[in-house]
C-alpha cells in the first residue's frame, strides 16, 4: 500500500442491477470497468479507459441498459470478469509505467464500487483481485477532509460536490460512466489545486484475509458494529463467514459461530465490523447466496456478541494466543484419553502445533473430561491431513473431527463450565387444579435441601444391591427404605432411581465421587437433588433437562387424605344388591389388610405452586421400595390415619364373573373409569372423590374392556 502514491487512478464500476446508493445490493455482476488516471504532481489527467465484462447470467436489467447504453452483444464478445480484471491491471500499468517506479492508488465515489461490488463478486467466483484492489481513496471523505462543514457525507453525490466547487462537464459528448469519472477526475484536481492544495495520502484498506483472535467478556463493544447472520451451512467455518463479507473490515476475531444446546452448530453467527459504516454495508447484503443458500442478516448488539465469543479462562486465553493457527475440534474421545494419544492419533502426517500444548481438553467444573478437546495446527495442509482421520479409532470409540473457530472455543468452555447438574424447574404456563394435601411415605427432609441423590442411567437389570455396591463407602449414609426404582409405563425400570441421605453434605459428595461410575459397563450419573424433586417423579412426574413436570392428580392407596364427612348421607337410597359390609375381613382379601407406614405431616406441593397438566400417564414404584423388602410391613395393625380406617368418601368393590378376566388390559381402563392402583388378583380396590362420582361408573356395569363387572357402592 502506497502512502503517498503519485498517480490517482479514478475507478468507476457499472453493474447489470442497481446503480446509484444501492449499487451491489442486489448481488448483480459487474459489466463495466470505466476509469481514468490523474498525476498528482503534474495535475494532468489520461484519456478515459473502458473494459466490458461478460456476466455469467446474461442479462441485464433496463435501468442498466438505459444508464451505461451497453447492448447485448457488445457484452456477449466481453470477457469474463477475471480475465478483465487482468486486462484493467495491465492496460493500467502500462499507462502508469510502474516499472519506472511511479506508484498509483484507486479513487471511487463512496464505499460500494469496491467493497460491495468488486470483492463481493471476486469472492463469490473464487476470483484472486489484484493487490491495487485492496487500497484505496474514498472521494467523499477526502472532500468532507477539505470541507467539513459541508453537508453529511451520507448525503454527498458526485453533482452535489462538483456544484459545491463550481465545476461542470460538457455531457453531450460522453456516456453516463464516462461523464462520472470526468466529474471525479475535476473534482480532485480541484482538491489538489490551490487555494485548497489538498493532499492524497494514507488511502484506507481492505482486509485480505481475517485475523482471529480472542475476546474478553470485560471489553466493550459498540452496538452499531455487530450484525448476526443465518442460514449458514452447518459445516461452515469463520473463514467462510468472512469470505462471505468480503471487502468489509471484520474486527480481529469478529466472526462467531453459534451453538445450539447440543453444542453443534446452528447456521448463525456473530460478526463484529471495525465500524459502523461497514455494519450498516453487511446489512445491505442480506439474502445474499453463500454457496445455494441465502443468508439472512440482522442487526445485533455488543451483548450478543460477547455470550457467543465472550470468555474469561486464563487457560482459553494461551491457547488462543499462537496466531496464524488452525483449530481443529475432537469430539467423542474416551474420557481416558491423554495428550500422548491424541498426538499419536495424528502423527505423523499432521503434527500438533506445540505437542501437547497445543491440545486443549473441555473439563467439567470438577474437573472431569467431556470428550471433547481442541487441537491446533500450523497450517492448512496440517489441518486438512487431520479432518482425513475423521471417525477413525482411539481407544474403543470412533472420534469425530471437526474444524473449528476461536469464537467456539470459547462458547464450549463457557458452557461447560457453567452447566449445572440439575435444570430449574419452568415457571407454571397452565395452572389446572387447586393444591392437594397428600404426601409421599417417610420424607422427613425439609422442603428444598438437596438431601436426596437422583440416578440417571441405570442398567434395566439393576437391583437395589447393585445400586449399594455402585455407591461404595456412602452406603451406610443411606435411610432405612430409602432407595425408590422409578418405573415406566409398562411397570418396567425406567433407569432411574432416587436415593434419601442422612444430610445434603453427605448427598453432594456421593454424586461428586459417583457420577459417571460404571455399573455393568454403562455410566451412571449421579446428580444431587430435593425430596421434593424425587416425590414429584416418584408420584408420577418427570424430571428432566427441560425441567420438573409434575404429576398428573393420582391419589395411591397409601396416601392420607384430609378428614371427609360421612361415607353415605342421612336418607341414602343404595342401589339395588349392595350390601353394606360388617367386618372388612369379609369384604377384601388379606393383602388388603396389609397398613402402609405411618406418614409425616408435611405438604406434597409448596404453598402458592401451580400445577401443570401431565398428558402421560406415569406408574411409579410404590413409596415403601426398595422391592426386595416388600412394600408394607406384613405384620402390622392398621394404624390412625390409613385408608382403610378412615376411609375416602367413596369407595366401590369390582369383582369378575369370569376366572379368565384378571384386567389383563392393565390400571388404563380402570383409570379412565376412576382413579386407583391395581391389585395383584381378579379383584380391584379403587377410591372415588365423592360419592356423586362413584354413581356413574356403578350406573355402565359395561366398562372394563367388555367384560362383565360387578361394581359395589361400599
Amino acid at each position: 500500500m502506497t502512502v503517498n502514491p503519485d498517480n490517482l487512478v479514478l475507478l468507476f464500476t457499472t453493474t447489470c442491477g442497481a446503480s446509484g446508493e444501492l449499487l451491489g445490493s442486489d448481488e448483480k455482476e459487474t459489466v463495466q470497468l470505466v476509469w481514468q488516471v490523474l498525476n498528482l504532481i503534474t495535475k494532468k489527467s489520461g484519456p478515459v479507459n473502458e473494459v466490458l465484462v461478460k456476466p455469467e447470467g446474461g442479462c441485464m436489467s433496463e435501468e442498466c441498459v438505459e444508464v451505461t447504453g451497453i447492448s447485448a452483444e457488445a457484452l456477449s464478445s466481453a470477457a469474463p470478469l477475471e480475465e478483465a480484471l487482468s486486462q484493467f491491471n495491465e492496460r493500467l500499468c502500462s499507462e502508469i509505467n510502474t516499472s519506472a517506479g511511479n506508484s498509483f492508488s484507486l479513487c471511487t465515489d463512496g464505499q460500494l464500487h469496491l467493497r460491495q461490488v468488486l470483492h463481493s463478486e471476486a469472492s463469490s467466483k473464487n476470483i484472486l483481485l489484484p493487490e491495487c484492489f485492496f487500497s484505496f481513496f474514498d472521494l467523499r471523505k477526502e472532500f468532507k477532509k477539505c470541507y467539513p462543514s459541508e453537508t453529511d457525507r451520507k448525503d454527498l453525490d458526485l453533482q452535489s460536490m462538483a456544484d459545491y466547487l463550481n465545476l461542470s462537464v460538457d455531457s453531450s459528448d460522453h456516456a453516463f460512466t464516462a461523464l462520472k469519472v470526468l466529474q471525479m477526475s475535476s473534482i480532485a484536481q480541484a482538491l489538489i489545486s490551490e487555494p485548497v492544495c489538498h493532499t492524497f495520502s494514507c488511502p484506507e484498506k481492505v482486509n485480505e484475509k481475517f485475523e482471529t483472535g480472542t475476546c474478553s467478556k470485560m471489553e466493550r463493544i459498540d452496538d452499531n458494529t455487530v450484525i448476526r447472520a443465518r442460514g449458514l451451512p452447518w459445516q461452515s467455518s469463520d473463514q467462510d463467514v468472512a469470505r462471505f463479507f468480503r471487502g468489509l473490515n471484520i474486527a480481529k476475531g469478529g466472526a462467531a459461530l453459534c451453538l445450539n444446546a447440543q453444542g453443534r452448530r446452528n447456521g448463525e453467527a456473530l460478526v463484529r465490523f471495525e465500524n459502523e459504516e461497514h455494519r450498516d454495508l453487511a446489512l445491505q447484503r442480506h439474502k445474499h447466496h453463500m454457496g445455494s443458500r441465502y443468508i439472512e442478516v440482522y442487526k445485533a448488539t455488543g451483548e450478543d456478541f460477547l455470550k457467543i465469543a465472550g470468555g474469561t479462562s486464563n487457560e482459553v486465553a494461551n491457547f488462543l494466543s499462537r496466531e496464524n493457527q488452525v483449530i481443529v475440534r475432537m469430539r467423542g474421545l474416551p474420557f481416558t484419553a491423554t495428550g500422548e494419544q491424541v498426538l499419536q492419533f495424528f502423527s505423523p502426517s499432521c503434527p500438533v502445533t506445540d505437542g501437547s500444548e497445543g491440545i486443549l481438553f473441555v473439563r467439567f467444573p470438577d474437573g472431569r473430561p467431556t470428550g471433547d478437546a481442541f487441537v491446533l495446527f500450523s497450517c492448512e495442509e496440517h489441518a486438512e491431513n487431520a479432518l482425513k482421520k475423521h471417525k477413525e479409532i482411539l481407544g474403543k470409540r470412533y472420534i469425530e473431527l471437526f474444524r473449528s473457530t476461536a469464537a467456539e472455543v470459547q462458547q464450549v468452555l463457557n458452557k461447560y463450565s457453567s452447566a449445572p447438574l440439575i435444570a430449574v424447574a419452568p415457571a407454571p404456563i397452565l395452572p389446572v387444579v387447586p393444591q392437594p394435601t397428600f404426601v409421599p411415605s417417610t420424607i422427613a427432609a425439609v422442603v428444598g435441601t438437596r438431601d436426596c441423590l437422583r440416578l440417571r442411567g441405570l442398567p434395566y437389570d439393576a437391583s437395589v444391591q447393585d445400586i449399594l455396591l455402585f455407591l461404595g463407602e456412602y452406603t451406610a449414609d443411606i435411610r432405612p427404605h430409602g432407595v425408590h426404582m422409578v418405573l415406566n409405563q409398562q411397570g418396567r425400570p425406567s433407569g432411574d432411581a432416587f436415593i434419601q441421605m442422612r444430610s445434603a453434605e453427605r448427598a453432594y459428595l456421593a454424586a461428586h465421587r459417583c457420577h459417571k461410575r460404571s455399573m455393568k459397563e454403562r455410566y451412571v450419573e449421579v446428580f444431587p437433588c430435593s425430596a421434593q424433586e424425587m416425590n414429584i417423579v416418584l408420584m408420577g412426574g418427570s424430571l428432566s433437562r427441560s425441567g420438573l413436570s409434575p404429576p398428573p392428580c393420582l391419589s395411591p392407596a397409601s396416601y392420607t387424605f384430609p378428614p371427609g364427612g360421612a361415607v353415605l348421607p342421612a336418607g341414602a337410597v343404595l342401589p339395588t344388591g349392595a350390601v353394606l359390609p360388617v367386618d372388612t375381613a369379609a369384604l377384601y382379601p388379606s393383602q388388603f389388610l396389609l397398613n402402609p407406614r405411618p406418614l409425616a405431616p408435611a405438604a406434597f406441593y409448596p404453598a402458592n405452586s401451580q400445577m401443570y397438566m401431565n398428558y402421560a400417564a406415569y406408574y411409579p414404584s410404590p413409596p415403601g421400595s426398595p422391592p426386595n423388602m416388600g412394600y408394607y410391613p406384613t405384620s402390622h395393625a392398621p394404624s390412625t390415619g390409613s385408608v382403610l380406617s378412615h376411609p375416602p368418601t367413596a369407595m366401590i368393590r369390582m369383582q369378575s364373573h369370569t376366572s379368565a378376566h384378571a384386567y389383563a388390559s392393565g390400571v388404563k381402563e380402570i383409570l379412565s373409569m376412576v382413579q386407583g392402583y391395581q391389585p395383584s388378583n381378579s379383584d380391584a380396590l379403587v377410591t372415588l372423590p365423592s360419592i356423586l362420582s362413584a354413581k356413574q361408573p356403578i350406573g355402565d356395569q359395561s366398562l372394563g374392556g367388555g367384560a362383565y363387572l360387578d361394581l359395589q357402592l361400599l
